[in-house]
């Protein structure tokens, strides 16, 4: 775990610590109240890119749906979500700039397949990244719903399809660079 870095660690026990909390406060409190766990569409698709990032976020989709499911045999007045997010306009790419000096990670070094990565994110976030205030109107109409999965970027829905597609039909995983690229109009994308 040390090796897998901070962002790495928080995010997949952030969300467990959240659910193992909260989960039995809002039970006591016997109301309605929603919980929303923020995965990604990465949650939902194979990739190549970031193996330790997409493994976390397949991880909440699959804990948001045991615990939906666990509470739905409880009747319970506690419903969920997941937000699979797709781009979302947060300068998440600069954090680490505005961390505290004694908290910064060591930088790491760009070489020319990051800096690609670095241009083809850039370059998707530009194309479709949408305003935060968009993806918390998508949660809170989704909350009103009770309407389980949550997505910001509807046509990333086809590439979904094509993972699933494959996964059925027992077919090896295939990356999806090339049908976002063709969603996003970006022409082809390693």
């Amino acid at each position: 775990m040390e090796r897998l870095g901070v962002g790495t660690r928080r995010r997949s026990v952030g969300v467990i610590h959240g659910v193992k909390v909260f989960t039995p406060i809002m039970l006591a409190q016997n109301t309605e109240c929603h919980i929303v766990n923020t995965s990604s569409a990465a949650g939902l698709m194979a990739g190549g890119f970031s193996a330790p990032y997409t493994v976390v976020k397949h991880g909440v989709v699959a804990l948001s749906e045991s615990l939906y499911l666990a509470l739905q045999q409880r009747n319970s007045a506690v419903k969920v979500s997941v937000l699979c997010p797709g781009p979302v306009r947060t300068d998440i790419g600069n954090t680490e700039r505005h961390r505290p000096e004694e908290l910064r990670n060591e930088p790491v070094p760009m070489t020319p397949e990051r800096e690609a990565r670095r241009a083809a994110f850039t370059a998707v976030m530009e194309k479709t990244g949408i305003p935060p205030a968009r993806v918390a109107d998508a949660v809170f109409d989704a909350i009103q719903k009770e309407q389980f999965y949550i997505f910001t970027h509807p046509e990333w829905i086809e590439v979904i399809q094509l993972r699933t597609d494959r996964l059925l039909r027992m077919e090896n995983p295939e990356s999806p660079a090339a049908t976002v690229a063709k969603l996003l109009h970006l022409g082809e994308v390693q």
